[in-house]
């Protein structure tokens, strides 16, 4: 008998050590694109994350096509996904979210939607997610940035404002660089980054800003392909400096961009015009960002941008794996969740904002 034990012992010891580790399970990550510069930092970081919290990110990139993204998370599903966290194409379109949430819903999986908008109506998203007890959404509070930005605009303008006003009109005249017409945080920063700032300026007896171009209502030029890009932002910015410019005694003295990326692109076509080159003695046209990328970071150190708002890469990827993880393991989503996050009522966890100036 006890050599029967000894023996069976000895097998339980061996099929132990010999037992393959459990496998991760698969959450697929589905990525607007790739191109995004603070959406990458935020998959670098989410990919370690999972991984900590035992999952194996497969990242998908629909390169800003929705019906490709759609297909993505169609094929996810029948190749044994078991979760889909969701950073939507079509911003701002509840029905794009209502169609992925229905297929996750149907196979009984997780689905975390993170960063972009799913529509510009906080109460239609609540009751779509409230709908399915196995979702959320991780992003910001979309209005935080924009107002944060605007403040932060109004006082440097009202501290420089002479030297800002290079033609000595005693208005301050701006561009207005929009993301996404239908992104419910494209929208806020566009419309607090300035109301913000003018606040502080009429408080203080000045002018509220002034659009550079009378004849756009709008007082903004967006990115038409929706993606925030650099590229946009240089293309509208050379082809503003070519009639506004200090020659013409109309020169564009500030510059506002929903994201750090157009704030690049505006940066590299004020430079070609021999502004914000960074050198000693040469005149900076301030540009404001949002996000904080180390690009940014960079110019601002170097004198060539003045502020940005941090949107916090890390706190983005740790929520969403954390909440993913719990859901696939049949926990309550926001179980342990770092206190730092807020819940908003029960369908949201927004990620705080803070200024950077590089103070």
């Amino acid at each position: 008998m006890k050599k029967f034990l000894a023996l069976a012992l000895a097998l339980i010891m061996m099929l132990a050590v010999s037992a393959p580790a459990l496998a991760a399970q698969d959450a697929y990550v589905f990525w607007y694109t790739f191109g995004d510069v603070y959406l990458s930092t935020v998959r670098d970081a989410m990919d370690v994350e999972m991984k900590e919290e035992g999952l194996n990110a497969i990242n998908q990139d629909a390169n800003g096509q929705q019906a490709t993204q759609t297909d993505q998370v169609n094929t996810a599903l029948v190749s044994g996904a078991s979760a889909l966290v969701i950073n939507v194409c079509e911003s701002g379109s509840i029905g794009v979210a209502e169609t992925l949430l229905n297929a996750a819903k149907a196979y009984d999986l997780p689905c975390v939607f993170f960063n972009r908008a799913l529509s510009t109506d906080d109460a239609e998203v609540k009751a779509l997610l409230d709908s399915y007890e196995k979702t959320v959404f991780v992003g910001t509070l979309f209005d935080q940035a924009g107002k944060m930005q605007g403040d932060m605009i109004g006082q440097y303008v009202l501290d420089n404002y002479d030297a800002i006003d290079l033609n000595g009109d005693g208005v301050i005249t701006y561009v207005m660089f929009k993301g996404d017409e239908a992104n419910q945080e494209a929208i806020f920063r566009t419309q607090y980054g300035v109301e913000n700032a003018d606040a502080i300026l009429t408080a203080a007896g000045k002018p509220a800003l002034k659009f550079y171009d009378e004849g756009n209502a709008s007082k903004y030029l967006v990115d038409l392909n929706g993606t925030w890009s650099n590229t946009a932002s240089f293309e509208y910015m050379q082809t503003i400096l070519a009639q506004y410019n200090e020659a013409n005694g109309n020169m564009v003295e500030l510059v506002i961009a929903n994201n750090d990326d157009m704030a690049l692109g505006a940066v590299n076509a004020l430079t070609v015009a021999g502004y914000n080159t960074g050198e000693e003695g040469a005149k900076v046209i301030p540009v404001f960002g949002v996000d904080a990328t180390d690009a940014a970071k960079e110019l601002i150190a170097n004198g060539r941008m003045v502020g940005t708002i941090k949107q916090d890469n890390v706190g983005m990827a740790d929520a969403v794996a954390h909440i993913t993880a719990n859901l696939v393991n049949g926990k309550d989503k926001f179980d342990a969740l770092n206190e730092n996050y807020t819940i908003v009522d029960g369908w949201m966890v927004a990620i705080p904002y803070a200024v950077y100036t590089g103070e």
